[in-house]
């Protein structure tokens, strides 16, 4: 969208325009201004509707990075400056995909009558992952990289491909599983980091691990949320389809505490665990 072009209407409306933005810095940009939009819409008592916008099957991404096959892509070793940037670049790289899942989920799901908080919920976090990427940029720019300059992971928007049906398996595996994940391997990033003196990226680094425990919090809480509607027990659901959409078992170590104030009690993942 250009500068003088007028926003979107509705909250699906808002969702494609993201999706269909293909330069990653514009991406995040009009992420976070649609994000104040549909909040002062919110705050002057005259919130948008959901509306019925449908969204891409495949976001638009910028013609760089080149994606690789996850076999493919190389190894990343923190004990060198590149290795650290090329780190840095990975992380980047989810942190664009995040943008458009949570986005994604407001669109494709709009048919789903859900209480307004739902909304909320996922346009926050929608925000924090643009700011997320724009820090972790910055942060490449600074290294004399960017994003772009390395191979990325091809994998990423298969499970919102899977679960593009199904609300419960999305939330089970994208904030429940994908998001948890970084919980468990976001610290030993940053204690890599601050061996390094890199200080400006493990600030970078903390806070996107404090505000990923509140989005795979939102996970947990509309998965419960969802289940109780359907009188079906959480714990059982949420093992058939990460078992059905995941493919793989899940691999401790887990960060059981952060995991705990995510909603995420061990009886839900441990029975997961590759054998």
């Amino acid at each position: 969208m250009s500068p003088g072009e007028s926003l979107p209407g509705t909250l699906t409306g808002c969702a494609c325009a993201v999706l269909r933005t293909a330069d990653a810095r514009a991406k995040a940009a009009l992420s976070r201004r649609l994000a104040a939009h549909w909040r002062a819409a919110a705050e002057a008592g005259a919130p948008l509707p959901v509306g019925d916008a449908a969204p891409p099957d495949t976001p638009a991404r910028p013609e760089r990075p080149e994606l690789l096959d996850p076999r493919e892509m190389p190894r990343r070793r923190t004990g060198s400056a590149a290795g650290r940037v090329a780190l840095l670049h990975a992380i980047a790289h989810i942190e664009l995909n995040a943008i458009d899942l949570h986005w994604d989920i407001l669109a494709r799901f709009a048919q789903v009558p859900m209480p307004a908080g739902f909304a909320e919920d996922w346009v926050r976090a929608a925000d924090d992952e643009a700011r997320h990427f724009n820090l972790l940029a910055d942060r490449l720019e600074a290294q004399g990289s960017a994003y772009g300059a390395l191979p990325a992971h091809a994998g990423l928007w298969r499970s919102a491909e899977m679960t593009a049906h199904d609300l419960p398996a999305r939330l089970a595996v994208v904030p429940m599983v994908l998001e948890a994940r970084g919980l468990d391997v976001t610290p030993g990033m940053i204690e890599a980091f601050g061996r390094a003196g890199d200080s400006e990226s493990v600030a970078a680094l903390e806070v996107i691990y404090a505000d990923e425990v509140a989005h795979v919090a939102y996970g947990s809480k509309w998965f419960h949320f969802l289940c109780g509607r359907a009188d079906i027990d959480p714990k059982t659901a949420f093992h058939d389809l990460v078992r059905r959409y995941f493919g793989t078992g899940l691999k401790p170590p887990f960060n059981e505490a952060r995991r705990a104030d995510a909603g995420l009690p061990p009886d839900f993942y441990w029975p997961l665990v590759e054998q």
